[in-house]
């Protein structure tokens, strides 16, 4: 069976059927993401290069166009989907009205997955990597009753929250990272899928002192996305699911001895039109960051695709950079101490509910 279909063949698996126990998502989320070499969708061409060996520090997750040139998720993929013939979001006024405007989203983190995966801002490319602390990999509690993150979790590209730039409502400056989202739709996607999303609200999580929004959005191809076109619509359709959210981004720390997240507007949601302005500065710093007019604070800007970038390189370039990284191999095992981490956490969310 082709990469494709058998990625085909487990949506409809979680779409037709619903929810699973746990051995069998963890049977389908594997499943899900047997191939990371290409995937495409509709206007969407996008392939991904594995180098170095999964569940290792050396794991680079490279970004290509269909035609095999090397490409920056960050910097490359254009932030609104309809217009991915450009370089860049155009000036001029899109045809459809914003509520109707897909973006695309880099997927980081599947769904019921614990990998810490995110795009390496400071590397050249900007590939996906799985996060360290202290020389070790990176794994999320089990915040109980859920596994691992509870939607594909990634980034809006051509996107930064500006740490030089202070939020008048919160008063707290950016993380340095893209806007992250939260696709709540019943697929399961797989690391560096490309897919097209449709903004619902934001969510104002305040981490460490740091902005860091949540964008609420879903999988525009999901079978409740014609139903869902606000947060509203969420909290209407969807009873509990905007309410775990807020839980799961409050607690997902502590058992790594952090305190609470807090929340800007008391942790409530704000709406579609909220979230796009808020989508809308983040690209207008990013397009700042990526022109060099303002400090990159060790962001590789490096891309191949932004004609008005000063830090545009070439093809070759381009190339030396992925083949200077690992060969790909067979992956390595998680590490016991990995495993006994996540259940122990598991158990001691519950403990602390």
């Amino acid at each position: 069976m082709s990469a494709l279909m058998l990625r085909s063949s487990v949506r409809c698996l979680v779409t037709v059927f619903g929810t699973f126990s746990a051995s069998s998502r963890k049977v389908i989320a594997q499943a899900a993401a047997v191939s990371h070499q290409c995937y495409f969708r509709k206007t969407m061409h996008y392939q991904t290069e594995q180098r170095g060996h999964q569940n290792s520090p050396d794991y680079r997750l490279y970004f290509k166009t269909s035609d095999g040139k090397y490409i920056s998720p960050f910097h490359d993929i254009p932030l609104i989907a309809e217009t991915e013939q450009e370089n860049d979001v155009p000036a001029k006024k899109s045809k459809k009205s914003e509520s109707e405007v897909l973006y695309n989203m880099v997927v980081e983190v599947p769904r019921w997955s614990n990998a810490k995966m995110e795009i390496a801002i400071k590397e050249p490319l900007n590939p996906i990597k799985q996060d360290e602390k202290k020389g070790k990999l990176r794994y999320v509690a089990n915040i109980f009753p859920h596994k691992g993150y509870i939607w594909n979790y990634g980034a809006l590209p051509q996107t930064w929250e500006d740490p030089g730039q202070k939020d008048k409502e919160t008063n707290c400056c950016g993380d340095n990272d893209p806007i992250d989202v939260c696709d709540i739709g019943t697929q399961v996607c797989s690391t560096g899928q490309v897919i097209q999303v449709k903004v619902l609200g934001i969510l104002a999580m305040i981490d460490e002192g740091e902005m860091d929004w949540k964008v609420i959005a879903i999988n525009a191809e999901d079978p409740d996305a014609k139903n869902l076109n606000n947060i509203e619509d969420v909290r209407k359709n969807r009873p509990g699911h905007l309410e775990a959210t807020v839980e799961w981004f409050r607690k997902y720390k502590v058992p790594d001895g952090k305190p609470e997240n807090k929340f800007g507007f008391n942790g409530e949601f704000k709406d579609k039109d909220f979230a796009v302005e808020i989508i809308k500065s983040t690209h207008e710093h990013w397009r700042a960051l990526v022109q060099k007019q303002k400090n990159t604070g060790g962001i590789d800007c490096k891309n191949t695709l932004c004609c008005d970038s000063p830090w545009r390189c070439t093809t070759d370039e381009a190339r030396e950079v992925v083949q200077s990284a690992p060969a790909f191999g067979s992956a390595h095992p998680v590490s016991p101490e990995g495993k006994l981490k996540k259940k122990k956490r598991l158990i001691n969310i519950f403990l602390a509910t």
